[in-house]
Parts: structure tokens; sequence; C-alpha cells
């Protein structure tokens, strides 16, 4: 059919992808809203001025409820959203949500958190900051290219208030990463693109935070803290198994998880 002079027809929106959302615009639930997340940064004595603090990057969103826990001991919001985690009217979206008091970045595909923390480390370097940016990445995610590209890019404008924490767990969603891309020698992949590298044993918290508070050691060259870690430890059952990679514990095996926590806390404390 002939169409009117002038006509135009309207273009259509692409559609959004199945399960993207528009982080910066979803609102928590109004009975989950509290201070603005700004407000709750600044104004108690627990949070530091947001100008002062480091700023921590978690590029594994499906670990966010480690993230959450955290935010929630140091009063960012009540630990009872910690409940909701997951549900569909709770507080805390199943990957982090910048609606969240204390949450940095909403979190995407892996491996381009690094390409954010490059971005957060060239802004302090320009502004004179002395904020340091931590990007929490794992070692499944080292198989994406994006990730050496930012590498490459925070050697080149000698970014050393960028520490890259990598969790080297040796498994992924599919399996073992020897069997999918072997990241070793890791240590020295980071070494070859100008890095700094320290590796801690990642379950010793004495060594972690000698790790973080010492950063940075090299003037001018970013660091990676490799973290030698077991995916589940902690739960004989399921410790060190791909099944581990993103477990929901229900029923018989939560009670079952929460008593074998709980007596490992109890020995920690004898032992104190």
């Amino acid at each position: 059919m002939e169409r009117p002079h002038g006509h135009v027809r309207p273009r259509r929106q692409p559609a959004r992808p199945r399960g993207q959302r528009a982080h910066r615009t979803q609102r928590l639930p109004a009975r989950h809203r509290g201070p603005h997340p700004r407000a709750a940064r600044t104004e108690r004595p627990t949070h530091p001025p947001a100008a002062a603090r480091p700023r921590p990057l978690p590029v594994r969103g499906h670990s966010a409820i480690g993230l959450y826990a955290a935010l929630a001991e140091r009063g960012f919001f009540p630990e009872e959203w910690l409940a909701g985690y997951g549900t569909p009217d709770g507080p805390l979206t199943a990957h982090p949500n910048p609606a969240v008091p204390g949450v940095e970045m909403p979190t995407g595909s892996l491996g381009h958190g690094l390409s954010l923390g490059v971005g957060f480390a060239l802004d302090m370097k320009l502004s004179g900051s002395d904020r340091r940016c931590f990007v929490i990445t794992g070692d499944g995610d080292l198989q994406e290219g994006s990730v050496w590209e930012a590498a490459m890019a925070a050697a080149t404008h000698r970014l050393d208030r960028l520490v890259a924490v990598v969790d080297r767990n040796g498994l992924q969603i599919t399996g073992s990463t020897e069997n999918n891309a072997a990241p070793e020698p890791l240590g020295d992949r980071w070494r070859s693109f100008g890095w700094h590298v320290i590796e801690v044993a990642g379950h010793d918290t004495a060594q972690l935070a000698a790790a973080f508070h010492g950063a940075p050691y090299a003037p001018g060259r970013p660091t990676a803290v490799i973290c030698r870690t077991v995916k589940g430890r902690g739960l004989p059952y399921i410790e060190g198994q791909a099944r581990s990679h993103y477990a929901r514990l229900a029923g018989k095996q939560h009670k079952r998880a929460a008593a074998v926590l709980r007596a490992q806390a109890k020995r920690t404390e004898t032992r104190a």
C-alpha cells in the first residue's frame, strides 16, 4: 500500500534482553527504603566520608550475599534485610544494585569490573586523591579478554591505587578452570603485564588484612593480590566441589551447615 508523501515509519525500540535490568532506575520497595545511600555513608561514625574511604568493586555479582553481609555488619542497612536476599519483593537483589546503601556499582557480564576499576583509579590519580580501589574478581573471570586489556591500561597509566583481588579457587560453573582455560602461572601473567603481585592464603584473615593495608607496594604499579582459596570452605560435603559454585542450602542442609560453622567458630574462639 502506498504511504502518504512525507510519511515516516516510527522506529521500533530495541527489545531489552531477558534478565537485563535498568539498575540505575530500580527502586527499593517502600518498606525497605532507609536513608539515602549517601546520607547513610556519611552520617554515621562507622562510615568514613565517601571522599576518604576505599572503593570496593565486587565483580562477581553472584557473590553479592557476602558483600551484603559485610555492609549490614558495618551498619549500612538493618541486618534483617539479609533474610529477604534474592526474593521478588526483598530489599537485596541477587546481584548488587546501587539502590542498596553501600553498593558502588551494579554488576554485569563477568570480566568488565577491572575496566571500571581502572576508570575509578585514573580519576583518583588525576584528582590527587590517596583513596584506593579494590576490584574483587575470580579466576574464571580472567578468561575474559577485557580483563587483560584493563591490566595493560592500568600499568601504562601507573595506577598504583588500584588493587585486583583474585579469588583463585580453581573452579567455575562448568568445572575446573584448568580444563577450560588454565590460568597458571597466574602470578607471572600479572607480572608480565606490569603489575606487582602478592600471593596469600585466602582463608587467612591476618594475611589478607596485611595485604590490603600494605597496598600499594610498588610506586607507579598496580597490585594484584592472588588469594589461594577452596570453594565451599568449611562445609566438608561441598568443599572443593564444582556444585558449590552456587549452592542453595535449605531445610536439613541449612541446619547441618549452621551446626558445622558454629562448631568451627567455637573452636576458633577457644584457641584465641
